[in-house]
């Protein structure tokens, strides 16, 4: 509160605890400046304001302040000298709500300040600033306070590489992967240590300066192979910093994985791989467009060797027995009558057949598992297709266990049977035929042999004649069931053709996981 003219006038400056002035100044200017617990307060035309840490001081309680002969505001506060341009005091003055440049002494510096007694400031003749406490006097010297300072100097100790400590010379050379990375600097300034600030920035990692204030490490992981450039600058305890700074190059070597031959050699590596690919896939394609070529050349043999194994022959015996009606209907109207009834049944089983062997779409030619019956059924048809002519003599005999054959396997031995009995009762002009079934332990044997006139040993060495598929018929299906067809003739000696069939793909128990077996079953 003020009093001019008589009259008292009372201005708000805080709250009535902090109420206590500990100095007061009078400016020339009739402005009034008081430090309180809770800062600053200055009333000029009538208005208050108060400077407090949110203004820039270090500290809200003020017990002293004098101005200079260098216009600078020396501030007695709860956490040492503070110095303050008048420049910033101005500023301040403008706009309550400015915060002010200044500079702290603090312990460090030597400054003690106290929190009770006696508390004041002065200026001597000399220029030097007096602080009283009940306990010290103090005195700080401006003009050897504005003297030039020179900025820290930096330097690097050391550098730590997973621990293991390495001379911080000039183009340093690092292991590959360098897990953990430890720089250390200091600067070799006495004045005030504990006040030096630094940054630091790795050129070739970091994008900005790294403030570590007082911290003498610089740390970093995992870098990637290169060249780096490590920079730390310092500033002293008047916050001067040195721009130049140390320096220290060095490089992190690759591991041979992380090299540009082994990436090339990668890259070979994927293309050698993707053409090996790509010509799999086109083998592939191609053993697939072969299998689908064989498969048609397949079924084509399979429809010409059904057609010679069923159609033709049957038609053939047709003809045989058209030819025997033919000679008895002048004298045997009735035989001959006899004789062209069964021929009208077996036409319609030739056709029957015929359509069932082109599509392929038969059961098992033998419905049962005994083969010498089917054999000797077979045999005595063949028999009544012989017309006038005198039929051979046939003898069917089974050696050894009779087991039970695939369903696929016992349809094929019984056609290269049916092939070979045909041949023997047609054209060899035998008078015994024998056909001998043989079930041994170790594989299956089929062989039929004849007395008759036996078979060109041209034909017999070419596979056939011209326009038959006996002989190639027989060899095919024996080498479909994973057998083997010998076939022997001597001119006027007979002909004997021989099947063996190993009993690991012969005998339906031998072989449940065999080819067979998953056919006879789909």
């Amino acid at each position: 509160m003020l009093f001019r003219e008589g009259v008292r006038k009372e201005f708000p400056v805080g709250s009535a605890a902090n109420l206590r002035v500990h100095h007061l100044i009078v400016q020339a200017d009739g402005s009034v400046m008081a430090s309180f617990d809770d800062g600053l307060v200055g009333l000029r035309q009538g208005k208050a304001q108060r400077m407090t840490m949110k203004n820039g001081l270090p500290c809200d309680a003020v017990y002293s302040f004098i101005e200079d002969k260098r216009k600078s505001w020396w501030l007695l506060t709860e956490c040492g000298i503070v110095e303050l341009p008048d420049s910033e005091l101005q500023r301040w003055w403008a706009n309550p709500e400015a915060v002010v440049q200044k500079k702290l002494y603090d312990a460090l510096d030597g400054a003690r300040p106290a929190a009770y007694g006696i508390r004041s400031a002065d200026v001597s003749p000399d220029g030097r600033v007096w602080f009283a406490t009940g306990f010290v006097v103090q005195t700080v010297d401006p003009a050897s306070l504005a003297q030039a300072v020179l900025p820290a100097s930096t330097y690097i100790d050391a550098v730590i590489v997973d621990r293991k400590e390495l001379a911080a010379i000039d183009n340093l050379q690092l292991a590959p992967h360098p897990r953990d990375l430890q720089i250390n600097y200091t600067s070799p300034t006495f004045t005030i240590p504990q006040k030096v600030k630094f940054r630091y920035r790795l050129d070739g990692s970091d994008h900005e300066w790294h403030d570590a204030g007082t911290r003498r490490q610089a740390f970093y992981t995992d870098l990637p192979p290169g060249k780096y450039s490590f920079r730390v600058i310092a500033s002293n305890s008047d916050g001067v910093w040195n721009e130049s700074g140390a320096k220290l190059d060095f490089s992190v070597a690759p591991a041979y994985y992380q090299t540009n031959w082994f990436r090339a050699l990668c890259g070979a590596l994927f293309l050698v791989l993707l053409w090996a690919g790509y010509q799999f896939r086109v083998r592939q394609l191609r053993h697939q467009f072969d299998m689908t070529l064989e498969a048609r050349v397949s079924e084509r043999t399979r429809i010409a060797r059904e057609l010679h194994d069923t159609l033709l022959q049957s038609f053939h015996g047709l003809l045989l027995r058209f030819q025997t009606v033919f000679e008895l209907l002048p004298d045997r109207p009735m035989e001959a009558k006899e004789k062209l009834g069964s021929a009208v049944e077996q036409a319609a089983a030739a056709i029957t057949e015929g359509r069932d062997a082109v599509q392929g779409l038969r059961d098992s030619t033998i419905q049962g598992n005994d083969l010498a019956a089917a054999i000797s059924t077979l045999g005595e048809g063949f028999a009544a297709d012989a017309g006038n002519h005198r039929p051979a003599a046939l003898r069917v005999s089974v050696e050894g266990e009779s087991r039970n054959l695939h369903p696929i396997l016992r349809d094929e031995v019984y056609k290269i049977a049916a092939e070979a009995l045909r041949n023997a009762f047609r054209h060899s002009q035998a008078r015994q035929i024998e056909v001998e079934i043989r079930y041994d332990p170790e594989q299956f044997r089929l062989r039929v042999r004849d007395d008759g006139k036996g078979i060109d040993p041209a034909i017999l060495s070419s596979q056939g004649s011209e326009g038959h598929y006996g002989l190639p018929g027989m060899r095919e299906r024996a080498n479909l069931i994973g057998g083997t067809l010998a076939v022997w003739s001597e001119v006027d000696a007979g002909t004997e053709v021989e099947l063996r069939v190993p009993a690991s793909a012969a005998y339906a128990r031998a072989a449940r996981n065999s080819w067979f077996s998953r056919t006879a079953k789909a």
